[in-house]
């Protein structure tokens, strides 16, 4: 009988938005760049040495932006975060003490930085299970946090794992239509297991009149097989900011973000995330409260399994003491280093590129792994592709050679692209951050070594968040705090640059 083998589905064709304007000047570089030269065309008319004293200063403007790094920054953006970090550590901002002793209103533990405005929320879904609602003033964002555990892919048929990807694609692609949706945020966070749950599953059902043999077996398995396994968790975080129309209260929206949550759910089962609900204000408040202290994270387990809850609220989910460094940051029991992605695979990857970074990372307290994505509406996904689909026709059209092969390579990517997207697919802008967390700052050398090797697996690049440390650790959180919604300068024109 004859037998036909499946060949394993490849994925890829992600490509990086083309920036408008001039090689790597970008577009304002460009506009400076010729109207700086109509200017010294005009200079030249009156005399060689005001049009020389016209061009350095241009060159000088404009050099910088030519001078990129491997994820695109130029100069003037690496200067401004050296600046931020100098300003940052003058007026003592990177150092954060909270508590009764502090000097902050409420003697509470309030989460820093980014998360000190944040306030909680909390509604109740169809099925009325309550849901945690982070309502973000600054930007008058609504984050709601949703739990999964999702099917593995051992033992599992290549074609399922093709379905399961499929059905991730599409809900991804969904999330553009959904109202308001701002940005989405899947976090995966794994730990050393601290065998609480074993216990309080394993010793309450030891009868009292048991062999003692089978009685030191039991504990035994409770006390030993912690050390060799451990807990890995699935957040997704989805941010809404206002609809078109009057402005809404916070009621309303919680009432409309209820009325969602069953479709978004469903989707996710679909999608291989296996049991999927929504978290409490109270769960949230853990994740975030372990995530600073992991010292205390059996503790939250014993009382969660000894009362059914915790009793903590957002207020007192920060740390005591947290402190900045530029390649670092230090927070209660634990120091932690975050790395953001500067360059995704290239070529095409199988279902498996990212398992070997999700998995538990041995010497490390916790490990986290957040992808963030922003859906593109379908209007501009039309026109980014059909952008990059023109620039691409003329860099092949317009090179020669071996570089002429790289362009017409590109120039298919395009043309996919650009027919994946009128056939009804989703646009979708991605990155990836990872925070590693480990006991103190001696192991933090270790923890860089163990993620190079995995980033490398992985067939991506990363840098540090260099100076940037306690802002890119808040990010990993699953609270939906979206980096490019919090910036000084609005993405719209960031992109120009």
């Amino acid at each position: 009988m004859a037998t036909e083998s499946m060949a394993r589905p490849t994925y890829g064709n992600w490509r990086r938005p083309r920036r408008p304007g001039l090689g790597p000047l970008g577009l304002l570089g460009t506009v400076v760049a010729f109207g700086g030269l109509v200017v010294v065309l005009l200079a030249s008319l009156v005399s060689l040495g005001a049009a020389i004293g016209v061009l350095i200063p241009l060159a000088v403007l404009v050099g910088p932006l030519a001078l990129r790094t491997a994820d695109g920054r130029n100069v003037y953006q690496m200067v401004a975060v050296r600046i931020g970090w100098m300003k940052r550590k003058a007026n003592g901002s990177h150092t954060y003490v909270s508590g009764p002793l502090s000097r902050r209103p409420g003697g509470h533990f309030s989460p820093p930085g980014m998360l000190a405005r944040v306030k909680m929320l909390e509604g109740n879904d169809a099925y009325g299970r309550p849901f945690g609602v982070l309502h973000h003033p600054g930007r008058n964002l609504f984050t709601i946090v949703l739990s999964c555990e999702p099917d593995g892919g051992s033992l599992v048929d290549p074609q399922q794992v093709d379905i399961w990807v499929a059905s991730w694609g599409d809900w991804l692609a969904r999330l553009s239509h959904e109202p308001g949706l701002r940005g989405a945020q899947v976090v995966v966070e794994t730990a050393p297991d601290t065998g609480t749950r074993l216990a309080a599953e394993v010793l309450p059902r030891i009868v009292p009149d048991a062999p003692a043999a089978a009685r030191a077996v039991m504990e035994e398995v409770v006390a030993r097989y912690p050390s060799a396994s451990s807990e890995m968790h699935t957040y997704i975080a989805l941010t809404y900011g206002a609809v078109p129309g009057p402005r809404r209260k916070p009621e309303d929206v919680i009432t409309d973000l209820s009325m969602r949550l069953p479709s978004l759910l469903s989707g996710l089962v679909a999608a291989g995330g296996g049991s999927a609900s929504p978290l409490s204000a109270e769960q949230i408040s853990e994740i975030v409260r372990v995530a600073y202290d992991p010292a205390i994270a059996p503790d939250v387990l014993n009382v969660r399994a000894e009362h059914g809850v915790t009793g903590l609220q957002w207020h007192d989910a920060g740390p005591a003491v947290a402190v900045e460094t530029v390649d670092g940051y230090k927070h209660d029991s634990g120091v932690s280093r975050t790395w953001m992605l500067t360059l995704a695979p290239r070529g095409t990857v199988r279902s498996s590129v990212l398992r070997g970074l999700l998995e538990p990372a041995q010497g490390t307290r916790r490990k986290r792994v957040s992808l963030v994505y922003r859906p593109i509406d379908p209007a501009t996904s039309a026109r980014i592709v059909e952008a990059d689909r023109r620039s691409a026709h003329f860099m092949a059209g317009s090179q020669r050679g071996l570089v002429q092969a790289r362009a017409a390579s590109e120039m298919r990517a395009a043309e996919q692209t650009a027919a994946e997207e009128a056939s009804g697919a989703g646009l979708v802008e991605f990155s990836m951050m990872v925070t590693v967390t480990v006991a103190d700052e001696e192991q933090l050398a270790d923890a860089s070594i163990t993620v190079r090797n995995l980033q490398a697996s992985s067939r991506i690049l990363m840098r540090p968040a260099d100076r940037m440390q306690a802002a890119a650790f808040t990010c990993t959180l699953p609270v939906g705090l979206l980096p490019w919604e919090h910036t000084l300068i609005p993405y719209q024109l960031r992109e120009t640059l």
